[in-house]
């Protein structure tokens, strides 16, 4: 099935057919957990039950990149979720921006890679380094490494937004404000960034490196705005109760991949495949937007 050039109809319709079975597992999943656990330990449990749906669907179509949208995808409906679920008190203005903002980062991230998605005869280029790296190991590899950790990642960078739909109930204050600034800002910023790599993408030339607009600032001002979102939830949850400590740990350990594998990772290819790379790695900040050097 790998020599196989899928079109993008049935690869979305592949697609289609294995979110809506992720869907039906979770919902199950939701329906048989006891009444009496936590929307918060209910949501983990049907977020596990649909991530081993897809990973199914990945191994059965030979495609691990079936998974890749699950990151813009499951949050949606996660929060909406919980909003149906939340304790008397909670703010009805700070859940309605946290599901605003939710959802509008979720479409337009969800859009971006389906407006570029060549179709199941694709996989990640780094799904590929991870199996011949080691391929006895690949089906660990892909279902804790590409399906089960960043499920467990982006569920964990909500729960800023769970304590604000959920169990949060302080009023509304100056760090909503900047919550709201935060978040609605992160998705402009990747939003720019992602329309100004797919422009670029139309007319570079090979080995061509983007140096215009929030690319002149950052090496990847997408990721910058990425991670912003998650923080922008985190201060959410601290408007609406400060005292769960624990959720920081959602955006640390989303700063934490980006900062020592996603961006590393993308810097030692683009310094495989652009000559130039390597200068322009010395000159423009790799992740916080900063003026660059020698410029």
């Amino acid at each position: 099935m790998t020599a196989l050039r899928w079109s993008r109809q049935a690869s979305f319709a592949w697609w289609a057919a294995g979110y809506a079975a992720a869907f039906v597992a979770a919902w199950v999943t939701v329906v048989l957990v006891p009444e009496d656990v936590a929307p918060l330990w209910t949501v983990a449990i049907a977020d596990v039950a649909a991530t081993l749906v897809i990973f199914a669907f990945s191994r059965g179509l030979k495609c691990s990149s079936m998974y890749d949208a699950y990151w813009s995808v499951a949050p949606v409906v996660i929060v909406f979720y919980w909003a149906f679920h939340a304790e008397p008190g909670i703010n009805p203005i700070r859940a309605g921006a946290v599901l605003f903002l939710v959802t509008w980062w979720g479409v337009r991230l969800t859009y971006n890679w389906a407006r570029s998605w060549p179709g199941l005869h694709h996989i990640d280029w780094r799904y590929e380094i991870m199996k011949d790296k080691a391929p006895k190991l690949w089906f660990f590899s892909d279902l804790f490494g590409i399906h089960l950790f960043p499920t467990a990642q982006v569920f964990l960078g909500l729960s800023g937004a769970w304590v604000a739909l959920v169990v949060g109930t302080g009023p509304l204050s100056w760090i909503d404000v900047v919550a709201l600034i935060v978040t609605a800002g992160a998705i402009t910023i990747e939003m720019v960034a992602d329309q100004q790599l797919v422009a670029f993408a139309k007319v570079k030339k090979p080995g061509e490196i983007i140096k215009t607009g929030l690319w002149r600032y950052s090496r990847h001002p997408n990721y910058f705005g990425e991670l912003s979102f998650w923080w922008g939830l985190y201060l959410f949850g601290v408007a609406a109760d400060p005292s769960h400590y624990w959720t920081i740990a959602g955006p640390l350990a989303m700063t934490l991949m980006f900062v020592t594998v996603s961006i590393p990772w993308m810097d030692r290819r683009s310094c495989e495949r652009r000559p130039e790379y390597a200068e322009h790695m010395k000159q423009v900040s790799g992740l916080v937007p900063w003026f660059p050097k020698g410029r």
